[in-house]
């Protein structure tokens, strides 16, 4: 896949996923623009200093303005690939209201204004494009969210937006899509689950080579898509 003088953003793009497929990206030959909220974020990151790669501080990824800043710096953006998102484990009784507004911001607000952020800077450039959210297989499989049901609400919400923005944009030649991931392969995984069977999870790797895909112009057909990345788990 051919990336060159393409411009792509990768919101999440300095945690585990998102370090892979930026690796992915510039390797293709694309130009990635990765906004980060915290220092730390950026210093552990291993492509801070990548020639292809510009890191943008950003306060919130649920902030209209700082989106649109974000936005109005990339030249002619080709594809918007969104990782960014949270996670949280507790029962219904236990959940609060802040608790399920956190999840609703973190995962699918962000997602909403990033997307019409890129719909409308792909526009402007003229040229058609591609975005990817990430939804999850809570969102899609509602049953396995019991435990998680705010996580698995918000998510919902990701995969639902994602097919009808689809639907709204494939005239102006944006083709937008969203993968699934069940429990990736990362660190911070495998100490939460230490006694998990590893091998069955899907490598990031691998996630990001369908995220490659759906976000590539090698991609001429496939919109609305939620894709199932669950590997053997």
């Amino acid at each position: 896949m051919d990336y060159r003088d393409r411009h792509v953003v990768v919101t999440g793009g300095t945690g585990a996923l998102g370090t892979a497929v930026v690796a992915a990206l510039v390797e293709a030959g694309a130009s990635c623009h990765v906004p980060y909220m915290h220092a730390g974020e950026a210093e552990r990151f291993a492509f801070r200093t990548h020639r292809q790669v510009k890191l943008v501080t950003v306060s919130s990824l649920a902030d209209e303005t700082e989106v649109a800043r974000l936005y109005d710096g990339v030249p002619k953006l080709w594809a918007s690939i969104h990782l960014a998102g949270g996670f949280t484990m507790a029962a219904v009784g236990e959940t609060k209201k802040s608790d399920l507004m956190l999840q609703i911001e973190t995962n699918f607000v962000t997602a909403f204004l990033c997307c019409r952020a890129a719909v409308n800077a792909i526009a402007r450039a003229g040229q058609g494009g591609r975005i990817v959210n990430t939804a999850a297989r809570p969102g899609l499989e509602w049953r396995s969210g019991a435990g998680m049901t705010a996580y698995a609400a918000s998510k919902a919400a990701v995969a639902a937006f994602t097919a009808a923005l689809a639907e709204e944009v494939a005239k102006s030649g944006i083709l937008v899509n969203a993968v699934a991931p069940s429990i990736m392969d990362t660190p911070a995984n495998r100490a939460a689950m230490p006694q998990a069977d590893y091998a069955a999870w899907p490598k990031v790797a691998e996630v990001a080579a369908t995220i490659l895909f759906l976000a590539s112009p090698d991609n001429k057909v496939t919109r609305g898509g939620v894709v199932p990345v669950y590997g053997r788990s």
